[in-house]
């Protein structure tokens, strides 16, 4: 009778170590694991063991939160089966050679937190259906080769942070609904192909810490950033701006604001009395400008 209690008891223990995950979420990671050469792995998963015992896996009741596989030479595409994970709160991949399009599935899970796709070869358009991952905080796809214009349903990203997506190919201009992320605190765009005018609607994103949209194709006039009291680093540089809304970016002391006039490589200081270029009554517009702002 001791010996049966003894066993029963392990058995017990063993069930909450190695608790099981549904059968469908399983698969869904085996399907992950073969469409991006996992027996090439840096660091494999045995798919004999239990899958609490896979590397980057993180179960929490019985369900899969977290994929995080960071530079573990993941090569290929990620299969459509990750819509699976349902309750995925995280899935970062950053630096690893997948590639094709982003999957439309990942944008449909509900629970998704943080999703980090960066310094990979992914290509073609950001998914319409990007704003049905109303949950993100933090969208990271930054150094791919991510193209077309960002999709107007970014704008359901309500509870977005981070917005970051330099160093791809993106082009058009940046959609309205962008203007509407109340939450986002990072918006780093720079060194694409976007284009047209910045909206003065950007002055409604007051939670903004860094504004990055440098080495772009924007032109037209620099709206009022005057709402924009948490900033603590900003770049507009390499763009094709020709105008200031007004002296607002002057007005903004603890910013070091300088100017290079076309491609001339001539760097003024703005705000200062010898300074050629008066912002304050827009006498700047003979040639192109780009600005650039560094604490």
């Amino acid at each position: 009778m001791r010996i049966n209690n003894l066993l029963l008891a392990f058995l017990l223990v063993s069930s909450s170590i190695f608790a099981s995950i549904s059968d469908k979420e399983k698969q869904a990671l085996i399907a992950f694991n073969q469409s991006t050469n996992g027996q090439n792995w840096t660091t494999k998963w045995n798919l004999n063991q239990p899958v609490e015992t896979w590397y980057g896996v993180t179960i929490k009741n019985n369900k899969v939160v977290s994929i995080s596989l960071v530079s573990n030479n993941l090569e290929g595409k990620i299969d459509g089966s990750i819509k699976d994970l349902m309750y995925l709160e995280t899935f970062n991949v950053f630096k690893n050679k997948l590639n094709g399009e982003v999957p439309s599935e990942i944008f449909n899970l509900t629970n998704l937190k943080n999703l980090n796709l960066s310094f990979n070869s992914f290509s073609g358009k950001l998914p319409s259906n990007v704003g049905n991952a109303k949950s993100l905080i933090s969208l990271e796809i930054f150094m791919n080769q991510l193209s077309g214009q960002l999709p107007e349903s970014i704008g359901e990203l309500q509870n977005l942070e981070l917005l970051s997506l330099f160093n791809n190919s993106l082009t058009g201009e940046l959609p309205q609904g962008l203007f509407r992320l109340n939450n986002l605190k990072e918006l780093l765009l720079n060194s694409n192909s976007l284009s047209g005018e910045l909206n003065a609607n950007v002055a409604n994103l007051t939670k903004l810490e860094n504004l990055s949209l440098f080495d772009n194709k924007l032109s037209g006039t620099i709206p009022s950033l005057e709402k924009l009291t948490k900033l603590n680093a900003l770049n507009l540089s390499l763009n094709n701006f020709r105008d200031f809304e007004d002296s607002s970016l002057v007005s903004l002391d603890r910013f070091k604001l300088q100017m290079y006039k076309g491609n001339s490589k001539e760097k003024v200081q703005l705000g200062e009395k010898a300074t050629p270029i008066i912002v304050a009554n827009k006498s700047i517009k003979e040639n192109p400008v780009t600005l650039s702002i560094k604490e």
